[in-house]
């Protein structure tokens, strides 16, 4: 019998971890995490590799940035080429899943995964359609999206989304069963949900909940005359330089503190089902997102900024007996490094030209000299004249480029956790933002970037195209099922 433990990553989508009891919040509530969190440990820098759902989810299959995978958007297609962990953890013996959303984009919806008991609605090919019903008939495709429009919309109900993730939960308590049955090799698999990801629509009584309770987060006029000129682009380009009312921020923190909640039920019934087959015993669980939720913090919403929100993450991780209980760490760390983690657990050999490091050692409470106190995300914005731009976490400080600014953007995290004052203009820190930059700019080329993703975008013109001419199906498609709205837009 392989004693090697199982490995159960959750997935989010676009869930903050500023929104997370563990995490220090008083006002949500998210008990099945916290509990999580509790018998293990949390890890307070986690980042992703992109803030933007593909490039990052990509890059955690990979364990390489998006430069490095060549893919920047959510609509570059991941080469099959290029190796993920679990095509490692299938060479050394595991049975690897996914059940629901990774938003893998292209023909190839597997990545070395061996079995997908359950798709989702994304699997389709650049160009083609989803199958079943619209995936919204009361509200628009773009309250999906980063625009006012997805802050404006909202209310209480059901979305396609929420019964999405219904449906993949049901199919999580069905494989875990399974797999209670058969110790023949242990089992990675990932579930990944689409929730807390926007349309703003909560279930009513989780909305009323938090109606009343929300508080209502105002950029100072300090803090908006010493933004990033980043963040000034992002809003004008998202319709934000005008500020919401109260009432719609009031609105769509609510809907989304549910959305929160919502998730962490649907999470606790895959944790519960864990425990009572006694697979908890021997599964290292790991819980994350692909990326934040800035929630109207500084005036924004969504993600593809680098403040804490968007581009932090949570990251707990347990498997009893190994991981201390109530530990934390405050080790620099991202979604990249995932990969390399679970390939060590398995004691599998390391996957080629990674940018990840195994958090394994940390996750033990072993210091690790070779674990570097920094961290990057990438990210690109085909619209923003800054275009492609880097970030470096590392120690106290974070730095982000866009390539057109004349500055940076810097924080230091120590003294301005909430990232009020940008430094990066300041002459008083020029030391440390060249030594930042010298670092940020090792390996990165935003101009060979920016060639890079206009190759990528000519090509896929034709294949998008195609797509939409032949309309091309895949066996992992989930269908959106009928009658799955029911939706309050207030």
């Amino acid at each position: 019998m392989d004693s090697r433990p199982n490995i159960l990553i959750i997935m989010s989508d676009q869930r903050s971890k500023h929104f997370l009891g563990s995490y220090g919040n008083d006002l949500v509530r998210t008990p099945h995490l916290d509990v999580l969190a509790q018998s293990g440990m949390r890890l307070d820098n986690a980042y992703c590799p992109s803030p933007l759902c593909v490039p990052s989810r990509m890059s955690f299959m990979t364990g390489r940035y998006p430069s490095n995978n060549r893919v920047w958007d959510n609509s570059h297609v991941l080469s099959s080429a290029i190796p993920t962990w679990a095509h490692a953890m299938g060479v050394a013996g595991y049975e690897t899943a996914l059940v629901g959303r990774m938003h893998f984009v292209g023909p190839d919806q597997r990545h070395g995964f061996e079995r997908r008991p359950i798709g989702e609605y994304f699997s389709a090919h650049p160009g083609s359609n989803r199958l079943g019903a619209p995936l919204f008939t009361k509200i628009s495709l773009g309250t999906t999206g980063q625009g006012r429009e997805a802050v404006e919309v909202a209310g209480r109900g059901r979305t396609s989304y929420q019964a999405m993730d219904d449906l993949i939960t049901d199919a999580a308590v069905g494989y875990l069963k399974e797999k209670s049955t058969e110790n023949d090799r242990p089992f990675a698999a990932v579930v990944g949900y689409v929730l807390p990801h926007c349309p703003f629509v909560a279930p009513k009584e989780l909305f009323d909940y938090y109606y009343e309770r929300v508080d209502i987060p105002r950029p100072t006029d300090q803090e908006s005359a010493n933004e990033p000129a980043s963040v000034k682009r992002f809003k004008k380009f998202r319709l934000l330089e005008e500020p919401l009312s109260d009432e719609r921020i009031r609105v769509a923190r609510a809907a989304y503190f549910g959305l929160c909640e919502y998730m962490d039920m649907r999470i606790g019934e895959v944790l519960d089902t864990l425990k009572e087959t006694g697979l908890s015993e021997n599964t290292l669980v790991i819980y994350t997102s692909d990326h934040g939720e800035t929630a109207g913090e500084h005036g924004c919403w969504w993600k593809s900024n680098y403040y804490e929100g968007s581009v932090g993450v949570p990251m707990i991780a347990t498997l009893p007996g190994v991981i201390a209980e109530k530990s934390s760490s405050s080790a620099i760390c991202n979604l990249t490094d995932l990969g390399s983690t679970v390939v060590d657990v398995a004691g599998a050999d390391p996957m080629p030209a990674v940018d990840g490091q195994s958090l394994w050692p940390t996750f033990q409470g072993q210091a690790d000299s070779n674990l570097s106190d920094e961290t990057f995300s990438e990210h690109t914005s085909h619209h923003d004249s800054g275009g492609v731009s880097r970030m470096i976490r590392r120690g106290r400080w974070k730095l982000h480029k866009y390539h057109g600014d004349k500055h940076p953007a810097l924080f230091d995290l120590d003294t301005d956790p909430g990232e009020m004052n940008d430094l990066g203009a300041d002459k008083e820190y020029q030391m440390v933002r060249d030594e930042l930059m010298d670092k940020l700019m090792d390996g990165w080329d935003p101009s060979a970037v920016e060639e890079g993703i206009a190759t990528y975008n000519r090509d896929n013109r034709l294949l998008t195209e195609w797509g939409g001419k032949v309309q091309p199906i895949h066996e992992d498609t989930l269908p959106v099922p009928v009658g799955a709205e029911d939706i309050e837009l207030l």
